[in-house]
């Protein structure tokens, strides 16, 4: 419907109330696990953190005020008439292959509210001030809700995150990474080891009979890299330690650990991708998805002493010489790869992160958080790609047409990978819940 006159308030009221967090997530009476014909059998999560710029990624804004539209030129890409950043050429010669959504949004500019927003599809419920921390009390993200439902596969958990956990520069992690109230027994496996580099093994991991009489020891030193958040109660805490060494146990089990390693790729595979940390972890998801992982995300890392999105100063020097090339390499490759492979009609490939970020370019250079509209891109898995959905106003400032909430673009992923309104999930105490709060973008599934 068209939006030209929205403002903040009036997109408050348009949004779901279960996805504002006013109901949370809905428990069924009796509900059991729905399902349709979705195409889509593993996710690919890339996940921005910081909050990457619309303007300067898939929303360009070239006729914008002077105060607004920033330095960098639109480009063509391989749908006609649709342009976007030219600092993206890779991208832009595959944009027949993926949706963007420009007029996603939810309407907070707080780290913590948008992480959880864009990796579980819900409102962080609010029980202290500051940023919303990691709770067994949340539900669950996307990559836990798959691992429940789709279960383990092929001796490797049912979800990974890597290279880490998403949270501030005080290893503070934000909520919405973990199993929530489902429990510990489905949480992501988390690669957490601050040296490690994405394919290359793991502290301590090897085949079970490579391990001999040191096991115990070398099974210890990998535990100290599956790290999470500890959660709101010690008990929990304790049932962390124990499923993530049974995680250990399964990949030491099996030749499922060899999923975590590029040696058996050739140096042109990774140079592809990127020889860096993003682009390495790009290639290591596509491998687990490969080997039966059922959803990877790939968070971009949030370190003081590494670039990321949260661009409030420098910002067109940090997205074009650090940013962008990066983000422009893997995706392009992890796409091309996958359909090279013949997978990318089975896997759903998601791009987001917290938040966009202002059409006012501050007296930094910078531009700074806006959850007002950004832009999110779907490929994969039936989504019917080559098109734009949505339209943001002159400035990149509020939906102009078609405003989709972030429960609408969780929806979207969800049905592509075959659930619907009736699906649910089920706590620690057996109780099911619903997790699809929006509703399918009909024109990219269904």
């Amino acid at each position: 419907m068209p939006t030209s006159h929205i403002n903040r308030r009036t997109l408050l009221r348009m949004a779901p109330l279960s996805a504002l967090g006013l109901s949370g997530l809905r428990t069924l009476p009796a509900a059991e696990r729905g399902t349709n014909e979705g195409r889509g059998k593993a996710c690919i999560l890339l996940y921005m953190t910081g909050g990457p710029a619309q303007q300067e990624t898939f929303d360009p804004k070239p006729d914008g005020p002077q105060e607004t539209r920033g330095e960098f030129k639109p480009t063509a890409t391989s749908v006609p008439g649709v342009q976007i950043c030219e600092h993206l050429p890779m991208m832009a010669k595959l944009a027949h292959q993926y949706a963007i959504i420009r007029s996603t949004w939810h309407g907070s500019d707080t780290h913590g509210v948008g992480v959880h927003y864009n990796l579980t599809g819900l409102k962080h419920a609010p029980r202290s001030a500051g940023e919303p921390q990691i709770d067994r009390r949340d539900p669950p993200c996307i990559g836990s809700v798959i691992r429940q439902l789709r279960g383990d596969r092929n001796g490797l958990p049912g979800a990974v995150q890597l290279p880490r956990q998403v949270g501030d520069q005080n290893n503070a992690y934000w909520g919405g990474q973990h199993a929530g109230f489902l429990g510990p027994r489905y949480d992501p496996l988390f690669l957490h080891d601050e040296t490690w580099i994405p394919g290359n093994p793991l502290p301590g991991l090897a085949p079970a009979a490579d391990v001999g009489v040191d096991r115990q020891a070398t099974r210890a030193d990998l535990l100290d890299s599956l790290q999470t958040a500890r959660p709101a109660t010690g008990s929990a805490d304790l049932d962390f330690g124990r499923f993530q060494g049974q995680a250990l146990d399964m990949l030491r089990s099996s030749a499922a650990w060899k999923a975590f390693k590029l040696d058996e790729e050739k140096p042109g595979t990774i140079e592809r991708y990127g020889d860096n940390r993003f682009g390495r972890s790009c290639l290591v998801a596509r491998r687990l998805v490969e080997a039966g992982v059922g959803c990877v995300t790939v968070p971009w890392t949030f370190k003081q002493s590494e670039q990321n999105f949260d661009t409030h100063s420098k910002h067109f020097p940090k997205m074009k010489d650090k940013l962008l090339p990066v983000v422009d390499r893997a995706f392009s490759a992890l796409l091309e790869d996958l359909t090279g492979r013949g997978m990318l009609d089975s896997t759903l490939v998601g791009w987001t992160g917290e938040f966009g970020r202002s059409p006012k370019i501050n007296g930094g250079g910078g531009r700074d958080h806006w959850g007002r509209v950004y832009s999110t891109v779907l490929a994969g898995a039936g989504i019917r790609g080559g098109q734009v959905i949505g339209r943001s106003d002159k400035n990149g400032g509020l939906p102009a047409d078609d405003p989709v909430h972030v429960s609408d673009f969780f929806a979207t992923m969800y049905q592509a990978l075959g659930y619907t309104s009736a699906s649910a999930v089920h706590d620690t105490s057996g109780r099911p819940h619903h997790f699809m709060q929006g509703r399918p973008l009909a024109k990219l599934v269904g």
